[in-house]
């Protein structure tokens, strides 16, 4: 990953100020993922985008990343810091088959359809083949009125019971229950769940971590603190904003210091 430059990361920034959280998030895909089709980029897995993002926040801040929660039983506010890289490697996808009550699930990336990765489920006469979903997916299944549905219906590629084809609507509640764990053994980024323990009252707190939303936080920040640097160097030296980004952190930051010392 190429890592871009402070100009261009403003200009992200500044375009994701008015966006809602999905589009801040594409927008940081992008970042990502410079050289991919931006029409392919939501169609991805989503566990491949996590893990695109993952890779960005390590490449932008560093591998440590300090994470703030409440205990959901005592509401004490726990703060502990995670390795970025070691959590995203804990998240790699696992491939292969695995065989389970009444059936056997095909799992990973074994396959692939024309629009993405597709897993294979059969069980008591079903044979099923379901793509993983993108970030498209979920946003568009949200909209609707049964997600679950949706989302299925969305997906589904191929569903056969018997020798005859049928739809996302007569799957039973087991198939689909197969479905989801399968989706799960082969992108198990795409749900990054935090389980941690309360030191105060023992309680485990299970929380979701947003890695964009934490990113887009970061990014905010950062942006911010390096408009207050370039104000100030600019009103004390006079340089233009290209000519101040243009600047590695390390001489932007000593000359701030020289600022000070005036």
């Amino acid at each position: 990953m190429a890592i871009t430059g402070a100009a261009e990361l403003l200009a992200t920034w500044e375009a994701g100020l008015a966006e809602a959280p999905t589009s801040r998030a594409l927008l940081l895909h992008r970042t990502a993922r410079p050289d991919a089709d931006s029409a392919t980029l939501p169609t991805l897995p989503v566990g491949e985008r996590e893990a695109d993002l993952f890779a960005l926040r390590r490449a932008l801040f560093g591998e440590r990343m300090q994470v703030r929660l409440g205990c959901a039983a005592c509401g004490e506010d726990m703060e502990f810091d995670l390795d970025a890289g070691e959590f995203a490697r804990s998240l790699g996808g696992r491939g292969g088959s695995a065989d389970g009550p009444g059936g056997s699930v095909d799992g990973g990336d074994s396959s692939a359809g024309a629009t993405g990765p597709v897993v294979r489920v059969r069980q008591d006469g079903w044979d099923v083949e379901f793509r993983l979903p993108g970030v498209a997916d979920l946003t568009a299944a949200a909209r609707a009125a049964d997600p679950r549905a949706a989302l299925l219906e969305r997906c589904l590629v191929t569903a056969v019971r018997g020798g005859s084809a049928v739809t996302a609507a007569d799957l039973s509640a087991p198939v689909q229950r197969r479905i989801a764990e399968a989706v799960e053994a082969a992108d198990p980024g795409a749900d990054v769940t935090l389980n941690v323990a309360c030191p105060e009252c023992g309680t485990a707190t299970r929380a979701e971590l947003d890695i964009a939303s934490y990113l887009w936080t970061e990014l905010d920040a950062w942006a911010r603190d390096l408009l207050l640097d370039v104000h100030l160097l600019a009103t004390s030296y006079g340089w233009s904003e290209p000519e101040i980004l243009a600047l590695s952190p390390l001489r932007r930051r000593y000359y701030l210091e020289l600022c000070a010392d005036v």
